[in-house]
């Protein structure tokens, strides 16, 4: 007898693409057999992983025979008091895409909905697809922004889940206090709305930057991470704030022993690092403002961000596909934004100046010869 093993995976699971993360350095390194290599993908910090954060992990190694405290106690405290919180308001997970799973686990059934934007976290999609929920978008505007009153527009009596990523990943884009004031006046109270705010760190000084912790809605989770600005993308740890009786239920659906007793301990000596943030911030805002000015005096059309990356235009799918491969031939590793429906766009995170460079080096080998061959 032959088993059709696709009859055993859910229509929703077939159906489903799994998250594309940016080429390794070492897969690139073996194709091509470049030497200097920069990889400005995955939005990670040029930086490397906090000084403190690392003396936390070494503090630990010993102890690795033993389970992590379930209740990530030290780190739970130092968030609380960081941010006024209860301990009981507050959830870890690997990195904020595991809450998000713990979220969408705990909250969404098959054919529920969510209601969010195109062109935004396709993490998400991914997850909330995996349970069999139904995803309802709505179109970015002009300028690449969330359009608000068009999502508060199609709520519906469906609706269970709002995701809004803010500021939004791979435009760079933030919705206002004003916008963010407009919909939760519409929001019911039994829709629940998630913010995702891993680029936190980097908007919060942007005027008109809406800090989730300046409100305090029953209906509303809040999602940050360690892997962006404080450099801990491979260790695998990020938080959620929430209402207690949201955090019992998600924590209802996670794994036991998550994160990990490294990754706790990590997150302590990041948080308490308030200088390397410094000095990453700093890096950030610098190189940034430089590949705008270059950007504008070649006159390539990108998306203002308040994130650590840039988006920029390339005219058309094809051109996407071409100049991602020859930026690989330079050593430079961009995100095509295919999967994301901006299929025109690429986008390049924030590096050192170093790696600036070698972008900038190869986009001045790459960018006059390209268009010129395509007649643009």
């Amino acid at each position: 007898m032959t088993i059709d093993r696709k009859q055993l995976v859910p229509p929703y699971i077939r159906n489903l693409e799994t998250y594309q993360s940016g080429k390794p350095i070492e897969e690139l390194a073996k194709e091509k057999g470049l030497k200097k290599i920069s990889k400005l993908a995955s939005n990670e910090n040029p930086l490397g992983p906090s000084p403190k954060a690392l003396q936390s992990i070494r503090n630990s190694i010993d102890n690795t025979h033993r389970y992590p405290d379930m209740h990530a106690r030290v780190l739970t405290d130092l968030l609380a008091a960081r941010f006024k919180l209860k301990p009981e308001n507050i959830v870890f997970g690997n990195g904020s895409e595991g809450i998000m799973s713990c979220i969408v686990r705990a909250f969404l059934g098959v054919d529920e909905e969510v209601l969010t934007s195109e062109g935004s976290f396709v993490g998400f999609y991914i997850l909330a697809k995996g349970v069999g929920a139904k995803i309802k978008t709505v179109s970015l505007t002009e300028d690449y922004q969330y359009d608000i009153e068009k999502i508060a527009n199609s709520i519906t009596s469906k609706t269970k889940i709002i995701y809004i990523a803010n500021p939004n990943n791979p435009t760079g884009r933030f919705i206002t206090k004003a916008q963010f004031d407009f919909l939760m006046s519409k929001v019911p109270e039994h829709v629940l709305v998630l913010l995702d705010e891993a680029y936190f760190e980097f908007a919060i000084g942007t005027k008109d930057y809406p800090d989730s912790m300046d409100y305090r809605y029953d209906n509303v989770i809040t999602l940050r991470t360690f892997s962006k600005a404080y450099g801990l993308a491979g260790i695998r740890i990020g938080y959620g704030f929430a209402h207690e009786d949201l955090i019992t239920n998600i924590k209802k659906v996670k794994l036991p022993f998550e994160p990990n007793s490294l990754a706790l301990a990590a997150g302590v000596g990041a948080l308490e690092d308030t200088e390397h943030l410094r000095l990453t911030l700093e890096n950030n805002k610098k190189e940034i403002l430089k590949l705008s000015d270059f950007f504008n005096k070649k006159n390539v059309q990108y998306i203002p961000s308040s994130t650590n990356f840039l988006t920029f235009k390339t005219g058309s799918l094809e051109n996407t596909k071409n100049l991602y491969e020859l930026f690989l031939n330079e050593g430079v590793i961009l995100r095509p934004l295919i999967k994301n429906d901006l299929p025109n766009f690429i986008r390049i995170s924030i590096g050192t100046e170093s790696e600036m460079n070698h972008f900038k080096q190869a986009f001045e080998r790459i960018w006059p010869r390209f268009f010129k061959q395509k007649g643009i």
